[in-house]
């Protein structure tokens, strides 16, 4: 088998993972919490990819949407090359279980369009939670991000794509959880933050 490591960034929740990755932690192996002050989901991914040492690092919700067998998936792509392999709930092969509300597919696949025309020509899906980077990658990707909030994806790939790494989308399997806490106005903070970095690569804000 592999090595591995497990990183849980606990992000201000007021739920009990604090307790139950504590109490794990005797039990799992090479388990670690990292408390994130700073709200927003990419401040927390931040961190936890910063704070890793494998020579690949993978991020994924925390709610298993996406089971971490998926990664199999991705290891070939390494061996040939790819910086950043990201899941997709958007192309060919793909599983969504159940499927998502119209509404929310509609609103995810217009502003995939605009994301695809500003800044990632090609990209399906670039909001599905399970994402993993060679080593060299993780370093220089996230240690530039500035979004904190839900746009980090965008960014991250955005960065990726500035640095020159090769980006491979592959099918996952993802579960629906119909308790997500992302609500319908997500997709519009999205949106502006979409429009914020493509103002950022425009005005070399980005040092790469």
């Amino acid at each position: 088998g592999q090595s591995y490591e497990i990183i849980v960034v606990n992000n201000n929740s007021t739920d009990a993972t604090v307790e139950i990755v504590e109490r794990f932690s005797h039990i799992i192996k090479n388990l670690k919490l990292i408390n994130c002050k700073v709200p927003g989901k990419g401040a927390a991914v931040k961190i936890g990819m910063l704070e890793a040492k494998g020579k690949i690092r993978i991020f994924t919700d925390a709610d298993n949407s996406t089971s971490i067998d998926q990664f199999n998936k991705m290891i070939p792509y390494f061996e040939k090359g790819y910086g950043a392999v990201i899941g997709s709930r958007d192309i060919k092969g793909a599983k969504l279980v159940p499927p998502q509300p119209w509404y929310k597919r509609l609103a995810g696949n217009i502003g995939n369009l605009i994301i695809q025309a500003l800044l990632l020509p090609g990209i399906w899906d670039t909001q599905c939670g399970f994402k993993a980077f060679t080593e060299e990658a993780a370093k220089k990707i996230f240690s530039l991000i500035k979004i904190k909030r839900w746009g980090f994806d965008v960014e991250v790939l955005t960065l990726a794509k500035l640095f020159g790494y090769k980006i491979k989308e592959i099918p996952v399997v993802w579960v629906n959880n119909p308790f997500s806490r992302v609500k319908f106005m997500t997709y519009f903070q999205v949106l502006l933050e979409v429009f914020k970095i493509k103002w950022w690569t425009m005005t070399g804000k980005y040092k790469i």
